[in-house]
């Protein structure tokens, strides 16, 4: 099975790349799809014929149609692309998660009455015969009807090594964290942990009331000197955080580190191992705040998945304030523990299918229900978005699949689901009569999947690709529909890719 799987995979990671490609720049149309990106691309190869026979009848073989993986919410990589490539340099393909381009960008999915979830599968019809763009989408309620949150017992732990002088990096964590410090609630609690070659408690458990001015001074007298002995700071910011543990309380660390280690534990198994009673005992989670233009990417992703929590990463000052001042208060609220997803393909309708990302978050279908294994942990006013590249077969009319997220009450730890269809006659004609919004998802997609094209684990797209240049331009024609300046954004940043490149 894992042989079909690994075949599977590597054919269809070509295909969903021409498929993104062909339906981002598909021939003029009335209203927000027609621009001068738009353009026939029918001469492309047939995806299938870009595999030897033998490979297509084993996969057919295959009747695994289920998908499976753990909810995140992590943003961290579209950001650290975007300021690589400001920097003047393509990112490193490794340090591109597709799922984290996606879900960089505002949806507009109907949100659930009360807590939990609610399910959006939709999809629609590229040029290339048969081939399907399906769009899972899950969302919390928002922040403005959760009511009174639970306090917050945030356990800052800081990096003050000597990489973190750098402009941009520990001035810019002070800057913010003195800002946060003003807008947090009278009854919330602050630690500060700092760390270089070693690491220390600087400021115990404290509320808020009546301590904002020494919190302001603890803040302002950090200092950068030594080394980066991150795994020390880890631990000794879930000592602090179970020492300052508050019943009833939201019990977070929030790490803020460029995750350059270079002295004690580099491992992020080995760190997370040495605090993993704490961490599943008070069910203490980790928020990873990367800085830095040399950022440790893959260490920091690591700590978070391990961690159940996420991560984001920050370049600028308007970036940190709005992490601090509005990404993390809205995170100090849980409304999902170890939450899953599993898409059931029908195998009456669809030939074959790829997960666009999510390659690190992957679950084994048979886990889906046991509540043992980790998934991701979701706050209020948040979405997540899978998108999939699916292939159905020839002339099949009916139900397509079935998305179900599960996922445990943060207090009971009372196991929940909700479901949401798709028929093969609710799918759009073509991306151009999709929602802005699902056009935005597949143009962020296509674009991940071009920046990590150089890694050995992916392939070029057969023919010849769609230059960036026509990319920007649907992404451009897509910020003036939306009116989004994340989307405007996103038409500058491939923009930049396409003259780096």
């Amino acid at each position: 099975m894992e042989r079909f799987r690994t075949r599977k995979a590597l054919l269809a990671l070509t295909v969903a790349g021409g498929l993104l490609l062909t339906a981002c720049s598909g021939g003029g149309g009335s209203g927000e799809g027609s621009n001068a990106a738009d353009r026939d691309t029918s001469g492309l190869p047939a995806p299938a014929q870009s595999r030897g026979t033998s490979e297509l009848d084993d996969r057919r073989e295959d009747p695994d149609h289920l998908s499976t993986f753990a909810l995140d919410v992590d943003t961290a990589s579209y950001d650290y692309a975007r300021r690589t490539l400001a920097d003047g340099r393509l990112p490193d393909p490794s340090t591109v998660r597709p799922e984290e381009f996606v879900n960089s960008f505002r949806q507009d999915y109907e949100r659930p009455d009360g807590d939990g979830f609610s399910v959006t599968v939709d999809g629609a019809r590229t040029d290339d015969e048969d081939w399907s763009l399906v769009r899972v989408g899950l969302a919390t309620r928002t922040t403005e009807r959760t009511g009174e949150r639970p306090p917050a017992a945030l356990t800052f732990v800081i990096d003050i090594s000597g990489s973190m002088a750098e402009p941009g990096r520990l001035d810019l964590a002070q800057e913010s964290l003195a800002v946060m410090t003003d807008r947090l609630r009278d009854d919330d609690s602050v630690a500060i942990v700092t760390f270089s070659d070693e690491a220390e408690t600087a400021l115990p458990m404290t509320r808020l009331d009546g301590n904002r001015d020494e919190i302001h001074d603890v803040i302002s007298e950090l200092d950068t000197r030594d080394s980066t002995n991150l795994g020390a700071g880890v631990e000794t910011g879930y000592e602090t955080a179970v020492e300052g543990l508050r019943e009833g309380a939201t019990n977070r660390v929030v790490l803020v580190s460029d995750a350059l280690a270079n002295t004690g534990d580099t491992d992020a198994d080995t760190i997370l191992e040495r605090i993993s009673g704490e961490r599943r005992e008070h069910g203490i989670t980790l928020f990873g705040v990367g800085v830095g233009s040399d950022y440790g990417d893959a260490l920091m992703e690591r700590l978070a998945d391990k961690g159940d929590g996420h991560t984001v990463y920050v370049s600028g000052t308007d970036e940190a304030r709005k992490v601090f001042c509005e990404e993390l208060p809205r995170n100090i609220d849980l409304t999902a523990r170890d939450a899953k997803a599993q898409v059931a393909f029908d195998p009456e309708t669809v030939e074959e299918f790829r997960l666009v990302g999510y390659d690190d978050r992957q679950v084994a279908d048979e886990d889906f229900r046991d509540d043992r294994v980790d998934g991701g942990e979701v706050g209020p006013g948040h979405t997540v978005t899978a998108l999939y590249a699916v292939r159905t077969r020839p002339g099949a009319e009916g139900h397509l699949a079935t998305a179900t997220v599960r996922w445990l009450d943060p207090e009971t730890r009372d196991p929940h689901e909700e479901s949401g269809d798709l028929e093969t006659g609710t799918l759009h004609d073509s991306l151009r009569a999709a929602p802005s919004r699902f056009q935005v998802t597949a143009v962020a997609a296509y674009f991940a999947d071009a920046l990590r094209s150089g890694d050995g684990r992916y392939h070029r797209l057969p023919g010849a690709p769609v230059p960036l240049a026509e990319l920007a331009g649907r992404a451009r024609a897509l910020a003036r529909t939306t009116q989004d300046g994340a989307v405007r954004e996103l038409a500058e940043t491939i923009e930049l890719a396409d003259r780096r490149g």
